[in-house]
């Protein structure tokens, strides 16, 4: 089989990836995708990174072994910081792709240099972030704030809790506006938020910026694809979804969200 017809695995804890998933297949739409929620040990940001580490490798291997992947995403800030290193140097010939919070754009784009970032503590604690974090403290003040339960809470369509903890979070940021000493841009680090748009937007107004990193992610596969020959050029791609857990959930938020209607299969990966 040609390498190039072959699917891209995209992974997260749940059901976020999916909007890693969405600019991936708007920059990519001739290609295949494989998407797997980790639902059964969701979410990963509020697990410890031993535990990160062995899930993010048996679904890598999953994917490498039953879908013969040509590429991975990794759709998950957690796993991201805790294991794409390792992922690299276990399979130097597969492209692989991570995602980080979008702090470049936000301090180039910010007009008051103040920026608030929303994410998990796992990711907000992780020495990549922190690394990240440092080259640019001297190009924006940032804010750091962890939400802890607000990706289970979208996780589970919680819309209550969800409206509840955006509220509780952009309050504890601060002053946002675009006047001088407030908040301008908020970035949203867990691949999750992107599906708390809504409440977020009724909260901070149209004036404030928010910034994920779907598109980014999507560009950077599609270079990596196309410096290794391996761009697909079918006019029939595929997708295919499974869950390790609560497959009804990741069903209901390709439907709500990807506006799909595609069958879910649970599988156990270990």
């Amino acid at each position: 089989m040609n390498p190039a017809a072959h699917p891209i695995g995209v992974f997260d804890s749940g059901l976020g990836g999916l909007s890693i998933l969405q600019a991936l297949r708007a920059e990519l739409p001739a290609e295949d995708f494989v998407y797997v929620a980790d639902s059964g040990h969701a979410p990963y940001g509020e697990r410890d990174a031993a535990h990160v580490i062995e899930r993010s490798v048996a679904i890598t291997r999953y994917l490498l072994a039953r879908h013969h992947i040509k590429a991975l995403v990794v759709a998950c800030n957690t796993a991201t910081a805790a294991v794409t290193h390792l992922l690299r140097e276990q399979y130097p010939q597969l492209p692989i792709v991570g995602v980080e919070p979008a702090l470049k754009p936000a301090a180039q784009q910010s007009c008051t240099g103040r920026v608030g970032v929303m994410a998990t503590r796992s990711t907000l604690e992780s020495a990549k972030f922190q690394a990240l974090l440092a080259s640019l403290q001297d190009r924006a003040e940032f804010v750091l704030q962890p939400c802890d339960g607000l990706a289970d809470a979208i996780e589970r369509h919680d819309t209550p809790k969800i409206e509840a903890l955006c509220t509780r979070y952009t309050g504890a940021i601060g002053q946002f506006g675009t006047q001088p000493g407030e908040i301008d841009t908020l970035v949203l680090g867990c691949t999750h938020y992107p599906f708390a748009d809504k409440q977020l937007r009724a909260l901070l107004g149209p004036e404030v910026q928010l910034l994920e990193t779907g598109a980014p992610v999507a560009r950077q596969t599609r270079r990596l694809l196309h410096a290794r020959g391996l761009l697909q050029e079918t006019t029939a791609p595929s997708l295919r979804f499974y869950s390790t857990g609560h497959p009804e959930r990741l069903q209901a938020a390709v439907r709500d969200w990807l506006q799909l209607d595609a069958p879910v299969e649970l599988r156990s990966i270990e």
